[in-house]
């Protein structure tokens, strides 16, 4: 296949995902425990005239969807940072650490500090990414930082924080009864400003992930070949660390830790554009809202009149899938 024309088959194939995001988010806004014409659905966001239809529409589902599409395309995008910088392809932001370090932060902020507020957990939840992602970096080894270092010293860390977590929520039952509905992974509690409060820094770490595709490309080719390509490692793994902390750290705080997202979409990416990661990353940002907005509303059907949360369907659901994603070879490897 020419160069030419695997670029229009890529160029097609984003914009076929971009018109299946479009279908899902307007089903993220018209299904629910009370189904709502599209007619309806048009005019409470459009036309907002202060109904009990135009509420449900502009104040419940709306900030829901929008935050879905947010929070999936950050997750995707963090994910395929982490195993870009990594060089494996079963990582997630999960093996720096930032899952848990955003979850020991929350739970300090509800039982020593008394926050109640989702507005009040995500500069919390933000904070305790930052601290864990600068440590994983120290701790690996700065300069000399490699892959199989960082991911040692995540994982090091996580066992401390999750030991933490565990022990506080043991003491403080009261902080126990409100961090669970945060740790299960939820957009339920979306509101404009949550989605105010985080879009700026997933704007910006997703403007960073971006930058950074042609060096993590080099990357992936190890770190002598990178070197002989004119690479600066450190500065990328720096940027990168720097972009999977504003992604991941924005939206565990705004949605609680939700799994297989970030893992499971860049994985299946790569089957379709090959190991390019001016390719990846895009179809990423859009395929994992794809997959974020479809739980939510999977969950929404299956149990009406309530509801699953999203990140219990996406556990449910990404298991097997990620399962046999992973054994089928050409899509395990990087």
């Amino acid at each position: 296949m020419t160069p030419r024309r695997r670029h229009l088959l890529r160029s097609a194939g984003l914009v076929a995902a971009v018109a299946v995001l479009a279908v899902i988010t307007v089903l993220g806004i018209a299904v629910g425990a009370k189904q709502i014409p599209l007619d309806q659905v048009w005019h409470g966001v459009f036309h907002y005239s202060g109904s009990d239809t135009d509420v449900v529409i502009r104040d419940v589902r709306f900030p829901r969807t929008l935050l879905g599409l947010i929070v999936g395309a950050a997750l995707g995008l963090a994910g395929t940072v982490m195993q870009a910088l990594t060089r494996n392809p079963l990582a997630d932001p999960g093996v720096l650490g930032i899952n848990a370090g955003a979850s020991a932060a929350v739970v300090s902020a509800i039982s020593f500090f008394g926050v109640t507020s989702l507005s009040g957990y995500v500069w919390f939840a933000f904070a305790g990414a930052a601290v864990v992602s600068v440590a994983v970096y120290v701790l690996g080894g700065t300069r000399s930082a490699t892959p199989v270092r960082l991911a040692l010293a995540g994982t090091a860390l996580t066992a401390v924080l999750v030991g933490y977590i565990n022990a506080v929520n043991l003491m403080d039952t009261a902080a126990l009864d409100k961090m669970r509905f945060w740790t299960v992974g939820s957009l339920a509690a979306a509101t404009m400003p949550t989605v105010s409060h985080i879009a700026p820094f997933l704007a910006v770490g997703g403007l960073l992930a971006l930058l950074i595709a042609r060096p993590l490309n080099a990357l992936a080719l190890g770190d002598d070949q990178a070197r002989a390509l004119g690479a600066r490692l450190t500065r990328t793994r720096v940027l990168a660390m720097l972009a999977v902390t504003l992604l991941c750290g924005g939206a565990t705080a705004a949605c609680g830790p939700i799994v297989y997202v970030g893992l499971m979409v860049p994985h299946a990416v790569r089957a379709i554009t090959g190991p390019d990661m001016r390719w990846i990353l895009p179809y990423s940002a859009v395929l994992s809202p794809v997959l974020l907005l479809g739980a939510d509303v999977l969950g929404r059907v299956a149990a009406r009149p309530g509801e699953l949360q999203v990140g219990i369907v996406t556990a449910v659901v990404g298991g097997p899938v990620f399962i046999y994603l992973v054994r089928r070879r050409r899509m395990a490897q990087l």
